[in-house]
């Protein structure tokens, strides 16, 4: 079993997830891309490779389940265990979501990414996580996904979204069931916001850029044992819910 830490990052292939892999991997870690497009994923892979990253290709729909055991039987074959899970892979669906007029189709699709496929994968991966002696899960959420902000009279917390908005409160809360299931297991588990980053997720209108929302995604990875679990974070520390 290899003495390198192993992490494996879901939706790799481009903006905050690999930037995400780049980080783990500036730190001597040996980082798994995770992505459903071969070319895209090669194309990463090649680039954290020549950029000094211990990196390898992960095949990887994380709604789908055959895909999802796969991916575990992979990595189990490549590194024999897992330290780091970091669920980034997400969509945010139509551009069209008030609530009066989104079709309901369109929030299932979301949730059967954003929220079921980090299910899936986490569940798929935590035996290879249970392998480790610090293992950690990320889970990418986003500052929309806080009630707290979505009612504070005046707080930015952009357009109307029926659909991608609740898919992050909704993840925020199945972290915090994890993190209580696991409590004396040594798993730690919380959620990241990034922050608005300029990603093609948002068209890159975001204001800050991918290896800034990476930050926070490197900070939970490597919390030392017996730090936070189950907890919502940014730069600046804890989001409300």
């Amino acid at each position: 079993m290899s003495e390198q830490t192993i992490a494996l990052v879901t939706g790799a292939n481009k903006g905050i997830g690999y930037e995400i892999a780049a980080g783990l991997g500036a730190l001597g870690w040996r980082v798994g891309v995770g992505a459903r497009d071969r070319e895209r994923r090669e194309s990463a892979v090649a680039k954290l490779r020549a950029a000094g990253t211990d990196a390898f290709g992960v095949p990887l729909d994380v709604t789908d389940d055959a895909s999802v055991a796969g991916a575990a039987a992979l990595v189990e074959e490549s590194a024999g265990r897992l330290d780091v899970l970091v669920n980034n892979a997400g969509i945010t669906g139509s551009a069209a979501q008030l609530p009066t007029e989104v079709d309901p189709a369109t929030v299932r699709t979301v949730v059967e990414t954003n929220v079921i496929g980090v299910i899936r994968v986490t569940n798929a991966m935590l035996p290879l996580l249970r392998r480790s002696p610090s293992p950690r899960i990320v889970n990418m959420s986003s500052g929309v996904g806080s009630l707290t902000r979505q009612t504070t009279p005046g707080s930015d917390t952009g357009p109307i979204a029926a659909a991608y908005s609740p898919s992050k409160t909704f993840l925020n809360a199945v972290t915090v069931q994890y993190a209580k299931e696991l409590r004396d297991t040594g798993i730690l588990i919380n959620a990241a916001c990034p922050g608005y980053c300029a990603t093609d997720l948002n068209g890159f209108r975001g204001v800050r850029t991918p290896e800034q929302g990476a930050a926070v995604a490197l900070h939970l990875a490597t919390l030392p044992d017996g730090g936070p679990s189950g907890g919502f974070f940014d730069d600046e520390g804890e989001v409300p819910w």
